[in-house]
Formats: structure tokens, C-alpha cells, sequence
């Protein structure tokens, strides 16, 4: 019972003294733990003493001597982040050069290059970063024509990191890329007109087309129509030729013609629907009395 009583009171001994017992040396700056892409800056009595940079682990005795043994209790230490961060400038107003009010949305990223004009340089580096750059987009893209502002977003970025670079690096910031992401239209009105040009601009072009289509219809109807025209004028023309042709060969021979005609006068006779009375021969004189006095008859 006694040794379970003495490793729960050696368990709860390591557990507690092994943490404040590094705790304690790193109070006294025996020793300091560095992430990846952090830095600490240790200030003592108003002057920087260290600044570690290098991700690990740093003894601070070799470094500051007799000072590390205060620099956590008197002094201060500073972590900055070295990470790369973004920000987006929305809309930021300028005016093109015919006086459209437009706005401009900025990202650009930025890191610490200088953790210590970072600190102490300037009391709100990424504020004055971002009224920085928006101070220059607005100084660098105003007046600038309204086509060369929708359609050059990559120039005016390059103009915008070229401003602003210089003096961000005074602050211990270093900028990394500048992009103009959106150009529009700040004015609800203009927005409106400018819909109402483009709606009219695409009825018109619209209009055009089918225009253009109903000509190019009607001169291909047209051309149609007037070859078919000079067609069906050489076919007439060719027809009395066809046919005397044809009349010539047939009266070469007498009996084909005589039957030709016949059967012409055949045909004409049943197309005209007359009534045709047919009289055998031998029979004519009686039957021509017959009818005679029948419609004489038929008179009376």
C-alpha cells in the first residue's frame, strides 16, 4: 500500500514539477523555443537585446549573458509573426478621366521582413499599409481613361507595388503582389444607362442581323426566280423545235400520220365531253330519217 501511495505521489511530483521546473528556466532565459516562422524580440531597459528568427531551440545565456537572467522579468519579449498574410481593399473610389466614379478592389499580400521597424517604427504598420496602398491606387488610378481601366488590371497593379513598396519596407513590411481584382461602376444611375445603351446596342445589332438575313434571303429567292425564269423561256423556246421535229419524222411515213391525227381528233373529241353519236356504215340514211323525225316529234 505504501509504494502505490509513493509512485502516486512521485507520479503527481513529476507531473507537476517537471513542467514548472522548465517553466523556471525559462523565466531565468536559460533557454527560449522558437516556431516555425516566428520571432521573438527582447527588449531590456528600453533597447533591443536579442531578436531570434531561426525556428528551434535557443539558449539565451551564451547570447545576453547576465541579462538573460532579467530580460523575462524586467525586460519584454516580443513574438512576431513572419507569416505571409493577405488583405482586400474593397472598392476604393476613383474617377476616370471622362468623370465616371468608379471603385477599385485591391489584394495584396504582405510579411515581415524587419521585426524590428516592425515594432517600433511605426504603431500600426498594417494599418498604415493598407492606407498606403489605397492612398496610392487612388493617387495612381484616377484620370486614367475609362477603357484602359477595365481592360489593364495588370499594369495598374505593377503601378499600385511600385508606389507603395519603398515605404512599406520602412516599416519593417515587405509587400508582396498587388492585384486589381474588380473595377465597377459606383454610380446605381450610370449602372442603369449603361444597361439600357447595351439592351438598345444588342436589339439593334440584333435588328441588323435579321435584316441582313431577310436581304440575303430575298436575293437568293430572287436569283432563284430568274434562273428558273430564263429555264423555263429556253424550254419553251425549244418546244415548237421538239415538236416539229417529231411531226416532220412521224409524216415521213402517211399511215402513221393518218393515225396520229386520228388519234389526236380522238382525244380532242373526249377531253370537249360533246355527245357523239357513232352510225354503222350501211345504216346511215335510215337512221339520219330516224333522227329527223324523232327531234321533229319531240318539237311538236
Amino acid at each position: 500500500m505504501a509504494s502505490i501511495v509513493g509512485f502516486i505521489a512521485g507520479f503527481i511530483l513529476m507531473a507537476v514539477g517537471v513542467p514548472l521546473f522548465f517553466a523556471l528556466l525559462r523565466l531565468f532565459g536559460f533557454y527560449t523555443v522558437v516556431q516555425e516562422r516566428m520571432c521573438k524580440v527582447y527588449v531590456l531597459f528600453g533597447s533591443v537585446v536579442c531578436t531570434l528568427d531561426e525556428p528551434g531551440l535557443h539558449f539565451l545565456w551564451p547570447k545576453l549573458g547576465w541579462k538573460a537572467l532579467i530580460v523575462n522579468l524586467v525586460g519584454r519579449c516580443h513574438v512576431v509573426d513572419l507569416r505571409l498574410d493577405q488583405q482586400y481593399l474593397r472598392s476604393q473610389a476613383v474617377n476616370s478621366e471622362e468623370g465616371a466614379p468608379m471603385g477599385i478592389g485591391i489584394w495584396y499580400e504582405m510579411y515581415v521582413s524587419d521585426p524590428k521597424r516592425f515594432l517600433f517604427e511605426n504603431a500600426d504598420p498594417r494599418g498604415s499599409l493598407a492606407a498606403n496602398v489605397s492612398n496610392a491606387a487612388v493617387r495612381c488610378l484616377s484620370n486614367m481613361k475609362l477603357s484602359a481601366m477595365l481592360e489593364t488590371r495588370h499594369e495598374m497593379s505593377r503601378t499600385v507595388r511600385a508606389e507603395v513598396s519603398p515605404q512599406s519596407h520602412e516599416w519593417g513590411y515587405k509587400l508582396g503582389s498587388v492585384y486589381v481584382r474588380k473595377v465597377h461602376f459606383r454610380d446605381a444611375a450610370m449602372i442603369r444607362q449603361i444597361e439600357e445603351k447595351v439592351v438598345n446596342r444588342l436589339r439593334q445589332v440584333t435588328s441588323a442581323i435579321r435584316q441582313d438575313g431577310a436581304n440575303q434571303v430575298s436575293i437568293i429567292t430572287s436569283t432563284a426566280e430568274r434562273q428558273s425564269a430564263v429555264e423555263f423561256a429556253r424550254a419553251a423556246a425549244l418546244r415548237p423545235q421538239i415538236v416539229g421535229a417529231a411531226l416532220r419524222k412521224i409524216g415521213e411515213d402517211p399511215e402513221v400520220l393518218e393515225a396520229t391525227f386520228e388519234l389526236l381528233e380522238t382525244q380532242r373529241l373526249l377531253e370537249s365531253g360533246a355527245q357523239l353519236t357513232l352510225i354503222p356504215e350501211g345504216q346511215r340514211g335510215e337512221l339520219l330519217s330516224q333522227l329527223l323525225a324523232a327531234r321533229a316529234a319531240s318539237r311538236t
